[in-house]
């Protein structure tokens, strides 16, 4: 199922559908044990003890409900069950997935974003991290990075990025990753299901460019073009798991330099070469500078869980 929202309030209407469709299901619950206290079959009554040992295990719960409906369908002996089946496609556990991008997430829905991730509840939110307002004319965002020309950085930005992993993290139960589907596929497939596993709030940032990002070659080469940034340490690949003995695994392998050469290979760095050479060169020694601290960071943040 799929809805659509202003972009703006994407996190607070991915939480309405979970709460709408957990409300539902926790009255069908009532429901399934007031059945299964009253009837005198005890076919049906593993049937609903099946469904609810399963009510929050999303894969097992599929092959209870499947079971349950068909346990009632066999026989509907009572109001109860009717209104149970009238309900049925409430009875599986649902997997709610919120997606958006960076400019939502880190700027104008980070309230929404973090008040989501704040209720500790079973919601995922996928941010897909393009480094600058992609849909609204190419503004600069909180995800821009140091040197990267774009609407009102029009002679690169100063400043580096936000950290939005890091801030999740601080809560402790939500699941973060970062991932980049070219640079590693099992770490990007792994994440994503370890993010629905994790019985609470989850947070995905996958590194994603964009047209606006002008790759020489074009986007038939964005895959490529995510592995090279991996590779020479633009963007890192990590997971803080909860659920693990050890929380967080750094997935990026040290750098491998060539970071400026990265930077050369996109428009919206290569240009500011020619429109302000001097500044070019500070900044992008600025932002090779941060590349490495980061990953030092990192670093120790393994160290801290190890």
């Amino acid at each position: 199922a799929w809805a659509n929202s202003l972009f703006e309030d994407n996190a607070e209407h991915g939480l309405g559908m979970y709460t709408a469709q957990a409300v539902i299901r926790e009255s069908l619950a009532n429901k399934v044990k007031e059945v299964m206290e009253k009837t005198t079959c005890d076919e049906r009554k593993a049937a609903c003890q099946a469904w609810l040992d399963t009510y929050n295990d999303g894969e097992a719960n599929k092959a209870a409900t499947k079971a349950l409906i068909e346990n009632l369908e066999a026989k509907v002996c009572c109001d109860t069950v009717k209104d149970i089946l009238s309900k049925k496609e409430y009875l599986s556990k649902k997997s709610v997935w919120i997606f958006g991008g960076d400019g939502w997430a880190y700027d104008i829905g980070f309230g929404g974003v973090d008040h989501v991730l704040a209720q500790n509840k079973d919601v995922n939110v996928f941010v897909f991290d393009t480094e600058v307002y992609s849909n609204t004319g190419g503004q600069a965002s909180k995800a821009s990075n140091i040197g990267q020309v774009a609407q009102f950085a029009a002679a690169g930005k100063e400043i580096k990025s936000k950290s939005l992993a890091e801030i999740a993290m601080t809560y402790g139960y939500v699941y973060v990753a970062q991932i980049a589907m070219g640079a590693n596929k099992v770490q990007t497939l792994k994440a994503i299901a370890e993010a629905e596993a994790h019985k609470g709030p989850s947070l995905i940032i996958a590194y994603s460019p964009c047209e606006m990002h002008s790759i020489k070659g074009g986007m038939e080469n964005c895959q490529k073009e995510m592995e090279k940034a991996v590779k020479c340490g633009y963007w890192n690949l990590f997971r803080f798991n909860p659920d693990a003995e050890k929380p967080f695994t750094l997935d990026s392998k040290e750098p491998a330099g060539g970071y400026q050469e990265f930077l050369m290979n996109e428009a919206r760095y290569s240009r500011l070469t020619r429109e302000f050479p001097e500044r070019a060169t500070k900044l992008f020694a600025a932002s090779e500078e941060n590349a490495k601290e980061r990953y030092e960071h990192l670093l120790k943040l393994k160290a801290l869980y190890e």
